[in-house]
Parts: C-alpha cells; structure tokens; sequence
C-alpha cells in the first residue's frame, strides 16, 4: 500500500496559512478495513447544508457508526446549531453537522450516512464532505476552478478558502488518507442550480469525477456516482432542469438518481429544500447507492475504530515470493496454460494496463482472467502487457511452439521471450472472433535444459490466450494429427491430463466418437491415469471430461 510523504500546506478557517500534514501515516503493514465505507459528498448548497438544525436530534450525541474526515478547520464556537464539537482538517470525528462549513446547516450527507449505517449492519461510513454554496461545477474541476475563482462573488472567495481555494485538491487530498483505512465506495453529488444541465455541463460533471477517480487510482467501474434532483415543488428556481441531470447517466459506469419528487422547500426562497426534505433526500441517496455497491461484509475484519480508524486496518498478506504458480515450474515439452503466471504481483510476474480483473475469475490482481465456453482465458490484452512463467526445459533441443488464441482483428499478437531472448514467431490471431479459438504456430526454438524464466508479451492488442503449447520437434506422442478415417463433417479436438498438459489432437465425426477414440486408447489412458479433458474447438467451442476405471 502506498504511504504519502508529500503533503500539502492547508489554510487554518482563519486564512493562516499553517505546515499542517493532512495525514497521520498508518502502518507500513496495514491494509484498508473492507468494512469501512467511504463517500465523496461535493456540490453547491443543498449538498452543504441548508436544512435546519436541531440540536437535540442531531448533534446531542455521537452517531452510530458514521464518521466524517473534516476538510476544514473550526471551532466548537464557530459551528453552527450547538455543538461542543471543534475540527482539524484531516482528521477523523463523529458525523455532526455542519460538515462542510462552519456556518452551515444540516446537509442530505447527514442522513445519508446515518441510513447507510442502519442498512448495512457490521458496515461504518464516511464521509469526504466538500461543497460551497452558488458555485458552478467549474469549481471542482482541476483545470478551471483559478479562472473561475478568480471572477467569483467575493462571499464564494471566502467559503472557498476552508478548502485552501481548491476544493478538488482537497477532495484528493482526503480521498488519499482516507484510503489508507477504508474503501471509497462512491460519491453523492448535488449541483446545479448555477449550471444549465445540457451536454456541456454533463460532461463537467463527468469530468470532475473521472479525474478524482484518477487521481486516487479507483476504479469506474467499482465507484458509484449518485446525483440528487433540484426542488422541484411548489416555488421553485430549477425543477426544469432535472430532465437534463437524468441524463448524467449516459456518461457513468454505475449511476443512480435520488428523486426529489415530493420533498417540499423551505419556504424561505425557491433553491433550498426544508429540514424534512433534506433528510428524506439523505435516505433517498442511500436507497440509489444501495442498488450499486457491493455490500459484503468481510466477518474476519475487525471493527472500526471510532476514534482513531488507523487503529482497525487489516494486517497486510505477507508479500507474494516471486516464483512459479503451481507447486514447480512449468514443464517443457507440455502446454503452459496463460493464466498460471508466475506468482510475485505487478511489475514483478505480470505488468497490465487496466485496473481489475476484467474477467473476474481464478486470480484476483490486475491480470484480466474470463472464462468462455471452452476454458480459462487471459484476455482483454494490450499492446506492452506481459506475463512471465517460470519454466523446466526437460532436455536440449528444438521444440515446435504454438497456441490457441482468439480474436477479431486478426492482428492481435505476442512474442515469447526465454531469459530476455526472442523464441519463435510473433504469434497472431486468426480473426475469427473472440468465442472461436484456434491452434497458431509459433515456429521452432532451440532450448538448454534446465529452469528459465519465460515472458509473454502482447505486441498488439487484442488477443486472448488459453495456453502455449511446446512440443519436441518431429514429436507427435504417438496420438498427435491422428485421423479417424473421416471425410465429412470432421472437427478438431484436443485431449488433455488433468493438469491441463496437453496429450495430443486428432480430428472426429463428433465428440462421441472423439470420447469413444479416447476410451479406447491404451497409450492415452497410461498417460493420464484414466481422467482427460476432450476439447472441441471451431465456432461453438466444447469440453468433456473422460474417466476411464481400470
């Protein structure tokens, strides 16, 4: 995990400057609670707190499992209703309002957070809140928000100053700390009222949070956005324009849309939902984010601790030692499946452009694992990925190399490398689609007995890879290009031991006669100790399991 050791200077509320570090550093050995959720709460007044406060409900005691990382500085005094509760950016504190400014009011991140907690037993919350009344959503965006201070209202100024008058960096800043012990599950937006809500504006949007996202290396696909809908009932500024925000959805992986349907104003002006309003459309965000996170809860992490989070981190796996997948390296001759990279993590076993496993399946770093009809797949390849696999050459020689590949474009590709020299042919797909996989030689290497280190690196994008097979040259194990006397109809199958080596191919009528050929080999049987793997390739791959009792 990684620490920052750069922090930036934050303004004090009272515009002195102070060498503040935003963050206390957590052990070197920790990880992040899974059960600790994290969210980004940002935009103009609604979202700061225009609800009013009652004392006795909402700051009286501390709330259940929800905490906030405070992005300002202020007194006890300072803070709004009657709470004895001062803050320091950067620090973590029960959830009372006001969050976002001193002298604000009660925010729908209030009750959002309370509702999360009430619906997620095991789960705490919290909440990144950083939002300044009347702004334009160029406030938050981290190429516009100087020009756009620098013409702003004097009293947007000095609401800005709280966040050192970049409330993008801020919400970095925080986001960053906050990940050393939680998981930042999603964001709560409310803006608008400044804005029109046409396609320029939804790409700002967009864009302010795709660069958060970022900068704090998550992931879209994992972290939801939920906007909220202008007041809409009775007097009101900017209902018109909640067809527009609806439309925010086009532009995120994970969107949900909290209604404002029925929640009445404040009957103070036409922008501001009332006290009950702002609590309903609390509840209502968490209904929408609940639709789009993942909510398990990991029984063998500890509880959060309420004061000090940093307290309740899970101690770190020990780091993976570099080293073949299985038990012993790879064999050579034998079929070296892609997805049995060496173990050791990124940059060390593998090097993979996007975030994730795409696929989802098998291994659980960055490596993109899938699982088609015929088997499992490394696939969703980039040009300058790579994979390596520690490899045993069984005995000097020259072995034929080849693979069973799939892919569209017919220009997906990869080149194999043993201890840093070219092997072989640049491998490439044959174009026939990503479900129809094919066996593509790789031409002839001369290799030394003993272990080796093998890379597979992708020259070209998209190409997905089942295994790479070498063979002894002039080889075929007594089975391999085996007819069965076919004219018509003939199909390719391949047959394979339970550790996935590859035993030979041969062509059939169908799979019952390629089972019947299979059963009835004597040579296959002691080979693979009566249980193989018959595979069907072409259009609609097939796989079926033969277990021969003797």
């Amino acid at each position: 995990m990684s620490v920052e050791k750069n922090f930036k200077k934050i303004m004090a509320f009272a515009g002195v400057a102070a060498g503040l570090s935003l963050f206390a550093v957590t052990g070197a050995n920790a990880a992040p609670n899974p059960n600790f959720h994290i969210y980004i709460a940002y935009g103009q007044s609604n979202m700061a707190g225009n609800g009013d406060i009652v004392p006795a409900e909402d700051q009286a005691k501390d709330p259940k499992n929800f905490l906030m990382l405070a992005s300002h500085n202020a007194n006890a005094s300072q803070r709004s209703g009657k709470t004895t509760q001062s803050i320091k950016v950067g620090e973590w504190y029960p959830a009372i309002p006001p969050m976002f400014h001193p002298t604000e009011n009660l925010s729908p991140a209030d009750y959002f957070g309370r509702a999360m907690v009430d619906s997620l037993p095991g789960v705490t919350v919290g909440i990144i809140p950083v939002a300044i009344g009347a702004v334009a959503i160029k406030a938050f965006d981290k190429d516009q928000y100087k020009a756009y201070f620098n013409s702003a209202e004097s009293y947007i100024k000095n609401w800005a100053k709280d966040y050192d008058s970049n409330p993008y960096q801020r919400i970095v800043d925080l986001g960053k700390k906050a990940k050393e012990v939680g998981v930042i599950k999603g964001f709560i937006f409310h803006q608008g009222e400044t804005d029109g809500s046409g396609t320029e504006w939804q790409n700002n949007v967009y864009k302010t949070y795709k660069d958060i996202v970022n900068a704090l290396d998550l992931d879209e696909n994992e972290v939801a956005f939920v906007a909220g809908e202008l007041l809409q009932e009775g007097n009101n500024c900017c209902g018109g324009k909640n067809a527009g925000i609806a439309q925010l959805k086009s532009k995120f992986k994970k969107f949900g849309l909290a209604s404002s349907k029925g929640l009445q104003g404040n009957g103070r002006d036409p922008y501001h939902f009332g006290r009950a309003g702002v609590i309903e459309l609390g509840k209502r965000y968490c209904s929408e984010m609940l639709k789009l996170i993942d909510k398990t809860i990991d029984p063998n992490a500890p509880a959060v601790d309420l004061v000090d989070p940093s307290k309740s981190t899970v101690p770190d796996e020990p780091p993976e030692e570099y080293g073949p997948y299985g038990d012993a390296p790879a064999s050579i001759p034998g079929t070296i499946e892609a997805e049995n990279y060496n173990k050791g993590g990124a940059d060390k076993a593998y090097y993979d452009l996007s975030k994730g496993n795409e696929g989802n399946k098998f291994r659980k770093d960055d490596v993109d694992i899938y699982q088609p009809n015929m088997g499992i797949t490394v696939g969703h390849n980039q040009k300058g990925e790579w994979l390596k696999y520690t490899v045993k050459v069984e005995a000097d020689g020259e072995y034929d190399i080849s693979a069973l590949v799939a892919g569209e474009n017919g220009t997906g590709s990869f080149k194999l490398f043993m201890d840093d020299k070219q092997i072989g042919d640049e491998i490439v797909n044959e174009g026939k689609g990503f479900d129809t996989f094919s066996e593509v030689s790789g031409g002839k290497a001369t290799l030394k007995a003993g272990e080796h280190e093998l890379k597979l690196e992708i020259t070209n994008d998209w190409i997905d890879i089942d295994y790479v097979e070498f063979k002894k040259a002039g080889n075929s194990n007594g089975i391999n290009n085996i007819r069965l006397n076919l004219t018509e109809t003939e199909s390719n199958y391949a047959v394979f031991d339970m550790q996935g080596i590859k035993l030979g191919a041969f062509t059939a009528k169908s799979m019952d006669e390629a089972l019947n050929f299979v059963r009835e080999n004597a040579k296959l049987r002691r080979m693979a100790k009566g249980v193989f793997f018959v595979r069907k390739n072409g259009d609609k791959p097939l796989t079926k399991k033969v277990v021969i009792h003797e």
